[in-house]
């Protein structure tokens, strides 16, 4: 370039130093532990989770074994049943003996002290830990961590979505001469060509040969072939529009096009010689005016034809090779006023589409005078209708094949706009592929980040036609002008195709014949970097003649005009409508513009405006705005100190420059926002440098600090406000914080000092090492302040967080003329300054710079940082570093911005939410550089401002995000001064990284310590405790604040403050800093108060415990819950598709109020609980334990045993079942709604906060404006359902987090027996430590912590063995239970350690009473419980633990001699028989009916135990319930009571209390098979007998009022009153008036329930059906019969069904058969090898005495015992015949007992038939005729329909036949047979009633209708009478036999049974 250093331009400087100055990044040494800046992420948890053991747990080996059995259960068949309850005693010794016992474990023999027993323990447990408890846990939740900074994206070159298009070939049905090609891309709607120019040449080398004159050499960048365009925003109007061009030559462009228009190549014979001349033609024009053009064709592809079409197929096709993404980078950027895109819009990605090779074949010829972009505007909006003109014409037939694609991210061989090789760029000579530069269509706010200079003109029109002379073939020549001689013009302007790469002149393409021509030229330059005035553009119009004629030059002047480029300091841009001057501009003339007229020149038409033309630029370099052009200006003017200096109209001097610098910072507010964005750099910059180092004007320094803090407050806000999208969740816009984050540094006068070597070594003492680095641009990776620069620039990629480095040429020169500026005296330091004038600002400059207030906080604090580098201040004492009054405005800054949160925060949410965090941020990055004492006032005034008294709900929020963020500092723990203990501890301990800093001022409120203060005080929120750990205080005194019950703790508060508690805690998990346990312990000190607020919170904490099994059954993990084998679905699953709450627990520890705390919360609190108690000291702990009350361990004792059941570890199957279905937190949404209700957080914010993503959606990305707050289930749409190896992960951290939780909760349990032992308090805190272990053996529990459960619970058996042998019966019970449970464990660990600890249990109640016959009589009876209970039971197993305990008895030398070892084989074969019954029960399980049977056959086989019959009616009571069968659940419950109520009056006889069963026979006469009479019944006195709770008054009550739910759930109200009749006395002898008086409650609602269903119909009580089992595939069951109760209206198809399924699956499809008819089964006759059922309808049949009895709908349904079913038959062998042959049979059945009973079905033990002849059927059809019509007459109210019905059945014409026939046939003729007299007689009488009915039912009925239906009623009583004509004879013949003597009679008739014919009664055995 040619200029020199003297004149280098101020504005080029500034503008190479946006990206050639080196970046300054600030960090802390040891931020990165900071959540701020690593927050707790997924994949960091699952980073920290590799490598975990996986936890052995029964439920997940049960889980696989269960798959294993279903395979074999399919192969497996129905076994008979013994009619014993009991095998064979001696083949089940046999068998026990002969197995193999589990490894016995050695020292359980052994006798040790406790104490050393103690330490064994403790020592082991502490085996293999694992370290970090949160590590476990699921992160915290991101959507909290207000405290989250994400580190601003580099500063990098603004890129929308790219396409390549590269074009491949252009054909032409003749080839005769070259053709050249333009690309660009055009919006139509915004009328905008969006693209600068692409030229490409595709002729062939020879067509290329004949212009080889002009262009003897080709830059290879002009070869280039492939362009990548840039589109900021996509829409359907983007046309891709492409223009041809050939030389110029004689003719119209008409004239030129015909030839492609007609001639083909192929048919050459034909135009032979028309084609040579044309060739030779083109030859001379090419040689003759190569140089010159003429449009020719054009053509334009839609792209969103392209996109669509192309991307429409992969919409369906799975085999796509491009996913669709959303829209790429474009709409991040989006202003948020701008338009809303349309429905097109949202097809238009260009990112992702598949690429499209398309051949044009149609291009249209260019129209000479429509060749303007508005013409092609129209053109290409008539191209989208169906019926475009341009269809219509003639097209150049021609191919042209070009592909479209996404651009990569990033390509070879690419060239920058300014043809700058961009990285990577291996191999110079390979042809290109050029960046195109965009003009979006839109602004675009992106600062300028690379030195960009170019300038584009646009000739557009031309007038000649009053210009004289013959001017007719126009082309202009546009030049550089570097001054007036003609030699200057420059190199500027870009070549086009295949020619050099710069040229100094540019022609645009000619119009042949045409004076006023239309231009649609692009001539793009490069503006030098020196611009002066004699800068200019230089326009020269030439006409050539095309034929070469004689003294006639081929190009001949005909006008000149020009335009200045600079002028007053500003580049001329803009549309300028030019005179032209006939002669040559006389000299001077570039100074001036061609508007003034110059005498002596002659100008076109007058000096009238002839020529237009628009010069447009883009750069860096110049604004090309007004406001900012003014600003930079005078800025320059300042620093070069170039007085005086005209600034257009006016002239800037000495004295009025200060007044004009403030008037043009004022006047920046009126500037262009895009072009403020644009040089945001620049413009900050100055801002900061016209404060830092203020001018000085004649001598005077002139303090601008007020005026550019305004201006920069404005700007900032102004950006804040329009860019609204553009913002991350604290609201900062990216493009300032990346300024400050990158670019902004203090101005040095002297270049900044290298950086020694190795950063990290050097480092000052305290923690700030600044690193000096910047960021290299190309690699965004610090490196050394000297940057290596090379010819190359990055990859313009926006997916690269980098951007250009390094310049060209030419920059580098302008660089090495840099002239270090003279250093300045008079700095100010910005912090101070900016401190100062927030201090003193004022209305709008105030409110600006608040609502920015993280702006100016992160501008001091990087000032700060930066200066204590600089001054090397970073090493004095902290109270030294900044000056005192710098100190107080800092105080002042932050006492009145937090008055303005509190003032302001239910007015302005939004702003004070933004406030409140910036201030947090501000103190916290303080506390890294100032005095820390004197940031702790600071917080404390915010704290005493904001805190109002009644202290509503926003104003907790914004104080607990303050909190949240101050916590977040790297250096938290230190400030909280962990090392000063209250008690004495060696601070040696700790590593030298959390030595508390020494720069913790001595003087400050914090270094008083309270050594005097007892332990009681480190566990409470004293004021010595918040005094020293000054942090941690605050923040746990606001969690016990929101956690107050009655306090203000809105859900979303507790999740706030839980959650910051819990980010806090994993912080120190995953520090390494503090890996040491005992670091740890004193971590855990900060937070010892948070176990006393957890357990104040208690109650409110939601409850994980499931009672949905009652007490006393094993662990709910062991019901497989929703198990699909099981044919049900979850009890949670069916709840949430109901829509409803998942299930909460009823039961619950004593005083649980309801729950206020979220599942959610309440764990993450509790695994806070836990993580304290973990890492605390233990020494500590228990002297703190020693010092509660009892009631608060029993406090500590619930929490405990609520953590076991939150963490258990719910196994495989169930995550499984989870990650099929999202369960998704709906708190989530209720806490944002209540945020949004509440108020502290703007509507708007949230809006912001959604559109940017950063906070999800709680339900994916759909738009939810409000959903119930019910448990939101979803099908996963965030991602495809987990792989298994993901889900095994899951399991292993699952299961490890299950087994660490509880270890804790071992440990604590440890702690507090220890302390136990000391103190007095023993009695009543053993047994809650006792329940809390027996609550953990109950749950889901690896094999590693049994194995320390277990040896706890024996330590604490032999301990205290009193405790359970001598007080609380119910604790034995439980753990006999829970040993056996695991007894029976399938992990060999388990079972060896179960066994043991029975062993010893069994040892030491012998011990104490030289018998153990409480623990014998548990275990029997938990045995019974556990296998009538659990579905996955495993016998097997469990016969191996009672092998290994009979082996513990004969190796247990110490006992061998005494009953022990006798009395334990005595029990272990007891049990060995009750395991042997019950494996049948498991065969059975699938069968509802079968296993009710067995449990009642083991039950009966207790008949003598009362205990055990007691808990297996128990278990058939839950298994009835479950079943939905409350009657017979209620049964069960009467039997129990029964049994109960025998018991208690043998051992005392009690007036009020029921006489034994003999008292409940009313409720049901089965119970009298409860009576105690046998010879072999026990006493109750006996030890171990009827010891259960329910052997008591108390127990009895219980199970009345059980039965009383039970019987009320089956609408048996009538049963209830008996219930009560047998309490009642019991609740009077006890005077208990309130329990008397809710039982007369309880009757009244029952019978009013009875009085209001009086009929019946509407409870409906059950369907019986007679089921017969044929075939000995049945076993036991062949050739049985049972009555089946069935729930009500169930159909005999249902009940079919049902069996033949259940059979079906059993034995196999093609071996069960249903008997379809209720005939007699002729065994002989079926096949053998089949299963054969019959089943069939039953109604409870009564003999007629019965019936006066049994008057109400219930006494109808209850206690039935007989049955009856009829079948008709004829005695030929078919079911249906004539009248007179039709039989019928009724069969009646009795059952062995009266349903309903305690199972569902009932043998039947007698079988009775009742044969009726044809007469006595006909006798009972007619009287049911007879009644029908009875009832209809009678109904009341009145039902005429009914009537009518009944009515026309019985008088109908067409029905006549029916009660007339049946006359017909029985009573035209007396019988012969003389037993049938009577039953004539009978009949006639029927027939008699059934006329007088007929006659009642007609009179009522013609009261009934209307005079519509009188002649409907004529025509029924016609038909009457007819049936009443005909029925008369018959009626009224008598037979003369009847009416004898009584003897004859009784002679003919014998006794009244015999006309009956009476068949063998089947009596059926009792099985």
């Amino acid at each position: 370039m040619f200029f020199f250093h003297s004149t280098f331009d101020p504005r080029v400087r500034d503008a190479l130093g946006v990206y050639t100055d080196d970046w300054l990044i600030i960090q802390r040494k040891y931020q990165r532990y900071s959540t701020t800046h690593t927050p707790h992420s997924s994949e960091r948890q699952r980073e920290r989770q590799r490598g975990l053991v996986k936890q052995t747990f029964e439920l997940d080996e049960a889980a696989a074994t269960d798959r294993q059995d279903d395979q074999d259960d399919a192969k497996r068949r129905s076994v008979s049943l013994d009619d014993t309850p009991r095998g064979s005693w001696a083949s089940s010794i046999f068998d026990l003996k002969n197995s193999s016992p589990d490894a016995l474990l050695p020292s359980v023999l052994e006798r040790t002290a406790a104490e050393d027993m103690d330490r064994r323990n403790a020592e082991a447990r502490l085996q293999g830990r694992h370290s970090d408890l949160l590590g476990l846990f699921p992160p915290p939740d991101e959507d909290e961590a207000v405290e989250r900074c994400s580190v601003p994206e580099v500063p990098k070159e603004h890129c929308g979505q790219r396409i390549m298009v590269k074009c491949l070939s252009l054909k032409f049905e003749i080839e005769i001469e070259p053709i050249f090609g333009t690309l660009a891309l055009y919006d139509v709607k915004e009328k905008k060509k969006i693209s600068e120019d692409f030229h490409f040449d595709l002729n062939s080398d020879q067509m290329k040969g004949l212009l080889r004159l002009h262009t003897p050499h080709t830059a290879i960048s002009t070869l280039a072939r492939s362009a990548i365009f840039s589109i900021t925003y996509p829409s359907a109007d983007i046309f891709l529009v492409i223009k041809l061009e050939k030389v110029l030559q004689q003719g119209d462009i008409g004239e030129s096009c015909e030839p492609y228009m007609v001639m083909k190549e192929s048919d050459s014979s034909k135009h032979k010689e028309k084609l040579e001349k044309l060739r030779l033609q083109a030859e001379t024009s090419c040689s003759r005016l190569g140089r010159y053009r003429m449009p020719f064709a054009w053509t334009a592809i839609h792209l969103v034809n392209i996109v669509s079409s192309v991307g429409g197929l992969e919409r369906s096709d799975p085999d796509s090779d491009s996913e669709r993404k959303g829209h790429g980078t474009w709409n991040e950027r989006r202003k948020k006023g701008s338009e809303r895109m349309s429905v097109g819009e949202d097809m238009c990605n260009f990112s992702t589409f598949r690429p499209a090779t398309l051949t044009v074949t149609n291009f249209f010829k260019q129209e000479g005078d429509r060749l303007s972009d508005e013409d092609l505007y129209k053109f290409l909006a008539d191209m989208r209708r169906p019926s475009s003109v341009l269809r219509r014409l003639r097209p150049v037939t021609a191919q042209l094949k070009i592909d479209i694609s996404p651009a990569p991210d990033s390509p070879h061989y690419c060239l920058s706009p300014e043809l700058l090789h961009v990285k990577p760029y291996p191999d110079l000579r390979v042809r290109p592929t050029k960046e195109v530069l965009e003009f979006p269509a839109r602004y675009v706010y992106t600062p300028h980040t690379t030195y960009r200079n170019l300038l584009y003109i646009y000739p557009q029109s031309l007038n000649f036609s009053s210009r004289q002379g013959s001017v007719r073939n126009i082309a202009v020549k546009v030049q550089f002008m570097a001054g007036e001689d003609l030699s200057l013009a420059m190199p500027v302007i870009f070549g086009k195709s295949s020619c050099a790469e710069f040229f100094t002149e540019a022609y645009s393409p000619v119009i042949y014949h045409d004076k006023s021509p239309e231009f649609y030229e692009e001539v793009k330059m490069k503006i030098p970097a020196n611009l002066t005035d004699n800068h200019h553009l230089l326009f020269t119009f030439y006409h050539i003649s095309c034929q070469p004629k004689q003294n006639t030059p081929l190009e001949t002047p005909v006008g000149y005009t020009w335009i200045p480029l600079m002028q007053h300091g500003r580049l001329r841009t803009g549309s300028f409508s030019l005179p032209v001057s006939v002669e040559k501009p006389p000299p001077s003339y570039s100074v001036l513009t061609p508007d003034v007229s110059l005498p002596g020149m002659k100008w076109v038409d007058n000096h009238k405006q002839v020529f237009n033309v628009e010069v447009t630029a883009a750069s860096s370099v110049h604004t090309q705005d007004p406001h900012l052009d003014k600003f930079f200006t005078l800025c320059y003017v300042l620093e070069e100190y170039s007085f005086p200096f005209r600034l257009k109209d006016c002239i800037i001097s000495e004295a009025n420059v200060e007044g004009e610098l403030k008037a043009s910072m004022t006047g920046l507010r009126g500037a262009l926002l895009d072009t403020c964005v644009r040089f945001l750099h620049q413009l900050l910059s100055k801002l900061i440098l016209l404060i830092v180092h203020p001018p000085v004007i004649a001598g005077q320094i002139v303090n601008l600090g007020r005026a550019a803090f305004e201006a920069m407050s404005l700007l900032v806000n102004q950006i804040h406000k329009n860019l609204e999208g553009n913002q991350d969740q604290h609201g900062r816009n990216n493009l300032l914080a990346s300024y400050i984050h990158y670019c902004f540094h203090l101005p040095t006068s002297e270049p900044c000092p290298p950086l020694p070597p190795d950063p990290g070594g050097a480092t000052p003492a305290y923690e700030l090492p600044i690193q000096y680095a910047t960021l290299s641009r190309a690699t965004a990776r610090p490196s050394t302040l000297h940057l290596a620069r090379s010819k190359s620039i990055s990859n313009s990629n926006p997916d690269l967080a980098s951007t250009p480095t390094s310049p060209d040429e030419e920059v580098q020169r302008i660089i090495s003329s840099k002239v270090s500026s003279t250093s300045n005296t008079n700095q100010m330091l910005l912090h101070e300054e900016l401190a100062l004038q927030w201090v003193v600002s004022t209305s709008t400059v105030r409110e600006a710079a608040l609502q920015q207030a993280w702006f100016f906080f992160q501008l001091m604090t990087k000032s700060m940082s930066h200066h204590l580098f600089l001054s090397s201040r970073i090493d004095l004492p902290r109270r030294q570093r900044f000056p005192d009054r710098f100190v107080d405005d800092i105080a002042a800054l932050v006492g009145a911005i937090s008055a303005d949160v509190a003032g302001r925060y239910h007015k302005d949410v939004e702003l004070v939410e933004r406030l409140n965090s910036s201030l947090a941020f501000f103190l916290n990055d303080l506390l890294s550089l100032m005095d820390r004492g004197f940031v702790f006032n600071l917080i404390r005034s915010y704290y005493k401002q904001v805190r109002a008294p009644q202290n509503p709900s926003s104003l907790t929020a914004l104080r607990m995000d303050f909190t949240r963020i101050l916590c977040s500092h790297e250096h938290y723990v230190t400030l909280n001064l962990p090392l000063i203990l209250l008690l004495e501890s060696p601070s040696s301990l700790l590593p030298p990284s959390i030595h508390p800093s020494p720069s913790v001022s001595q003087g400050s409120a914090f270094s008083s310590m309270h050594q005097d203060q007892g332990v009681a005080s480190m566990f409470e929120l004293s004021v010595p405790f918040r005094q020293q750990h000054f942090l941690s205080g605050l923040l746990l005194t606001e969690l016990s604040l929101i956690l107050e019950p009655d306090g203000e703790g809105v859900f979303f508060l507790h999740k706030k403050a839980i959650s910051a508690v819990h980010s806090l805690m994993s912080s120190h998990d995953a520090d390494p800093r503090y890996t040491d346990p005992q670091v740890r312990t004193h971590i855990a000190q900060l937070y010892l108060p948070l176990i006393p607020i957890v357990m104040d919170t208690l109650p409110q904490l939601h409850d994980f415990t499931d009672t949905s099994q009652a007490r006393g059954r094993h662990a709910p993990a062991m019901q497989d819950d929703g198990d699909p084998d099981n044919g049900t679905i979850s009890q949670s699953v069916a709840m949430a598709i109901a829509g409803s709450p998942l299930p909460r627990s009823s039961l619950s520890q004593a005083g649980r109020q309801c729950s206020s705390l979220s599942a959610e919360c309440s764990r993450t609190l509790l695994v806070s609980f836990l993580w304290v108690l973990k890492n605390a000291d233990a020494a500590l702990l228990e002297s703190w334990v020693s010092d509660l009350s009892v009631m608060q361990i029993n406090r500590l004792l619930d929490l405990l045993h609520l953590s076991v059941s939150c963490f258990e570890y719910k196994g495989k199957k169930a995550l499984e079942r989870i990650n099929s279905l999202t369960f998704k937190k709906s708190q989530d949404m209720k806490a944002r709604l209540e945020e949004a209700i509440l108020g502290t957080i703007g509507a708007r914010q949230e809006m912001v906060r959604r559109c940017r993503g950063t906070k999800r959606s709680p339900y994916g990305n759909e738009n939810v404006r409000w959903r119930k707050n019910v448990t939101h289930w979803r099908q996963n749409t965030d991602r495809v359902d987990k792989t298994k190896a993901e889900t095994e992960q899951e399991s292993v951290v699952d299961g490890n987090l299950a087994t660490e939780a509880s270890l804790v909760v071992l440990d604590t349990l440890e702690i507090i027996v220890k302390t136990v032992l000391v103190s007095e308090l023993k009695e009543s805190v053993l047994g809650g430590v006792l329940r809390v272990l027996l609550h953990s053996m109950a749950g889901s529990q690896s094999a590693l912590f049994l194995q320390h459960c277990f040896t706890t619970q024996r330590g604490l058996v032999f301990k205290f063995p009193e405790m359970l042998f001598e007080e609380d019966t119910e604790l034995c019970a439980d753990l006999c239970l829970r040993l056996l449970r695991h007894c029976s464990s399938s992990v060999g660990s388990v079972r060896s350690q179960a066994s043991a600890s029975l062993y010893l249990l069994m040892r030491q109640n012998f011990e104490i009473g030289n018998n153990f016959a409480r623990v014998k009589m548990q275990v029997t009876m938990s045995l019974s419980s556990l296998v009538g209970t659990s579905q996955n039971f495993n016998e097997e197993h469990l016969r191996r633990s009672l092998k290994t305990i009979l082996t513990y008895a004969e190796e247990d030398l110490e006992l061998r001699d005494s009953p022990f070892p006798e009395q334990v084989q005595d029990l272990v074969f007891n049990l060995h028989m009750i395991l042997t019954d019950t494996v049948k029960m498991k065969e059975h399980q699938q069968d509802p009916e079968m296993l009710i049977d067995l449990m009642y056959r083991i039950a009966k086989g207790y008949q003598n135990s009362p205990d055990l019959r007691l808990t297996w009616l128990q278990n058939m009571a839950g298994k009835h319930s479950e079943r939905g069968n409350h009657a017979e659940a209620a049964h069960c419950l009467v039997h129990s009571a029964a049994l109960v109520a025998e018991y208690l009056n043998m051992l005392e006889d009690c007036r009020y209390m029921p006489i034994g069963c003999v008292t409940f026979q009313h409720i049901s006469s089965n119970v009298l098979e409860e009576s105690a009479v046998s010879d072999d019944i026990l006493s109750p006195e006996e030890e171990g007998i009827c010891a259960g709770k329910y052997f008591s008054e108390l127990g009895l009550v219980g199970l009345l009022e059980q039965a009383a739910t039970s019987f009320h759930m089956a609408s048996m109200y009538e049963a209830i009153n008996e219930v009560y009749k047998i309490l009642l006395p019991v609740h009077e002898a006890n005077r208990d008036f309130k329990k008397l008086a809710t039982v007369h409650g309880k009757l009244q609602d029952t019978f009013n329930k009875i009085y209001n269903q009086s009929s019946g119909w509407e409870r409906m009580f059950g369907t019986y059906f007679r089921v017969g089992f044929y075939g000995c595939r049945f076993g036991d069951l062949d050739e049985q019969e049972f009555v089946y109760k069935e729930p009500s209206i169930t159909k005999l198809a249902e009940i079919s069904y049902r069996l033949e399924e259940f059979y079906a699956e059993r034995f196999g499809d093609d071996v069960v058969e249903i008997i379809k008819d209720s005939n007699h089964v002729d065994k002989n006759k079926l096949d053998p090898n089949k299963a054969y059922l019959q089943i069939t309808y039953v109604e409870p049949f009564f003999d007629t005495y019965e019936l006066k009895e049994r008057i109400t709908y219930f006494d109808k349904n209850y206690n039935l015992r007989t049955f009856m079913y009829c079948t008709p038959f004829t005695l030929d062998g078919r079911a249906h015949g004539d009248l007179h042959e039709q039989y019928k049979r009724k069969s009646i059945l009795t059952t062995s007992h009266a349903f309903p009973y305690i199972k569902t079905r009932i043998n039947v033990i007698h079988k009775e038939e009742i044969i009726l002849v044809p007469m006595e059927v006909a006798i009972e059809d007619m009287q049911k005729k007879t009644q029908e019509l009875a009832f209809a007459t009678h109904q009341e109210p009145a039902d005429a329909k009914m009537l009518q019905m009944v009515l026309q059945g019985s008088v109908g014409t067409t029905v006549n036949q029916g009660p007339l026939e049946v006359a017909q046939v029985f009573l035209s003729d007396i019988p012969d047979d003389p037993k049938l007299y009577r039953h004539h007689n009978k009949l006639r009488l029927c027939f008699k009633d059934f006329t007088k009915r007929c006659e009642d039912a007609l009179r009522r009925n013609k009261t009934l209708i209307g005079p519509d239906q009188k002649e409907y009623h004529k025509e029924m009583e016609r038909n009457f009478n007819k049936l009443k004509e005909s029925l008369g004879p018959l009626i009224t013949r008598k037979i003369p036999q009847l009416y004898r003597t009584l003897d004859s009679i009784i002679k003919v008739t014998g006794d009244s049974m015999s006309m009956y014919k009476k068949l063998d009664s089947n009596t059926y055995e009792h099985a």
